[in-house]
């Protein structure tokens, strides 16, 4: 899930592990949350480096972001893009879908990747300015593994968009592997974001369903379903509502 996620470069696991392969998604995504804590832990790291520093919070804030985003390969940027340029600029179920397969970015998405970075970045350095930079790199951990597993949802409750696609290929999370996802994303949502925020995390967690639950109704009416973009959507749709969640 690692590789799936990120850039990261992790050795091959034997003479038969194909790197470039896609992992059993149905079965795989148990292990989402350590993923996310994998792939945030770097950042968290110079976050709570960088904030005792001299640079302004939001600085500190718009770098971690960056590496981030450089450490996925702007993947559930580039999903979020898709899905405001299809959901904006098209008529029909079919327009939305043939949009959001266009791999340019229009007017929509532009304007849609702006907002979300400024809002992410605020968001964020507010929490550094509230829990000092250990804090605030704790808070990245907890809400990067929410961030991820809360979206698994719209797989579980939604059908398919397309009839290929990512989305259509990773099919629907087992539900044994998408119970421990969740269980494993709320005990480490607990033990990084509970000492510094405390009850906080409740609210964190309900805006975070919440906003992804409304992408998905948006979703089904719209394109009929689910796509790779829209979990990508939902992953920034989250993150930026559990910081609001948690902030607020």
């Amino acid at each position: 899930m690692v590789r799936f996620y990120s850039r990261l470069p992790l050795p091959r696991l034997g003479a038969a592990d194909d790197p470039a392969a896609p992992p059993p998604f149905g079965r795989a995504i148990r292990m989402l949350p350590f993923a996310g804590l994998a792939i945030a832990a770097g950042p968290a790291a110079l976050l709570a480096a960088s904030a005792p520093s001299a640079l302004p919070s939001l600085a500190v804030a718009a770098l971690t972001l960056a590496i981030l985003a450089y450490l996925t390969g702007a993947f559930h940027e580039d999903g979020f893009g898709d899905v405001a340029d299809g959901f904006g600029g098209g008529f029909t179920a079919e327009r939305r879908l043939e949009i959001m397969k266009d791999s340019r970015i229009g007017a929509f998405a532009g304007v849609a990747l702006a907002i979300q970075f400024v809002l992410r970045a605020s968001l964020l350095a507010e929490a550094i300015d509230r829990y000092d930079g250990l804090g605030a790199g704790l808070v990245v951990l907890g809400v990067a593994v929410l961030a991820r597993v809360a979206p698994l949802g719209l797989m579980v409750a939604l059908d398919p968009a397309r009839t290929d696609g990512l989305g259509r290929a990773a099919g629907r999370p087992e539900p044994t592997a998408f119970g421990i996802a969740v269980a494993g994303a709320v005990a480490i949502v607990v033990l990084t974001m509970a000492p510094v925020a405390g009850a906080s995390i409740v609210p964190a967690i309900v805006v975070a369903i919440a906003a992804v639950a409304g992408l998905g109704l948006s979703a089904r009416a719209r394109i009929g379903g689910f796509t790779g973009d829209v979990v990508g959507a939902g992953t920034i749709v989250a993150e930026i509502a559990a910081m609001i969640g948690l902030l607020a």
